[in-house]
């Protein structure tokens, strides 16, 4: 897992870059490019929707391999999907397959659930704001789980997938209320969303497997210092 090793100072891969003299542009240029790998995870996503290793499936399509969501390959292969052009170069956390994988599909939970709520007739106010709510604690706690990765903390990333994961099952509470899906429509869309969401908790899941694998191994220093004593 050293994608995101880290001394637990202030340095980050995205150091390894040495300082960019970027402007506005060239960052809402790099931006736009990140945007469009979220666009393109979610399109293979509903392309594989009913597969049972659905998961697996678009992260080979996104060009992520096999080793892990938290593999230096993974980075690799996520920068060389896109164009070949400088700002490929540059790692950040929107190049990230956790939150790149994240955000497609809470995007694409808000954005239907945001058009099906707009008609009270068929969800309660009430009802539609609670269930936003649960989308965005989830997500935001899961951006900051990936922030820990970056940084090389296991064992915060790990903590803080947790406090995720208390959020989507929020969400699944929510949409167990029959205030929320009362109606046929939201019921109906109630169906592919839980399906949704036990994605993200599976993909959560493999990376707190994968985090908790690394915090256990040995320190390799420390190896090194015994072999010698």
């Amino acid at each position: 897992m050293s994608d995101f090793e880290s001394d637990g100072g202030s340095e980050g891969p995205w150091d390894e870059q040495g300082e960019l003299a970027w402007t506005e542009f060239d960052w809402e240029r790099y931006l736009r490019g990140q945007d469009d790998a979220v666009g393109r995870y979610l399109r293979h996503y509903e392309a594989a929707r009913g597969q049972p290793d659905r998961i697996d499936a678009v992260a080979e399509k996104m060009g992520w391999g096999g080793e892990g969501w938290t593999e230096d390959e993974s980075r690799a292969a996520a920068e060389e999907s896109a164009s070949a052009t400088a700002e490929d170069d540059v790692y950040t956390l929107h190049k990230n397959p956790v939150y790149i994988s994240t955000k497609a599909i809470y995007a694409s939970l808000e954005h239907s659930w945001v058009t099906l709520a707009a008609d009270p007739a068929r969800v309660a106010p009430p009802a539609a704001l609670r269930l936003l709510q649960t989308f965005h604690r989830g997500a935001g706690q899961a951006t900051e789980a990936v922030h820990a990765l970056d940084f090389g903390d296991y064992a915060m990333a790990v903590s803080l997938f947790k406090r995720a994961l208390g959020a989507l099952n929020n969400s699944l509470a929510t949409l167990a209320d029959d205030d929320t899906c009362r109606h046929r429509s939201a019921a109906v869309w109630s169906e592919e969303a839980r399906a949704r969401l036990f994605d993200l908790r599976e993909i959560w899941l493999r990376v707190i497997t994968e985090c908790r694998d690394e915090l256990e191994r040995p320190d390799e220093d420390d190896d090194g210092d015994e072999e010698q004593n």
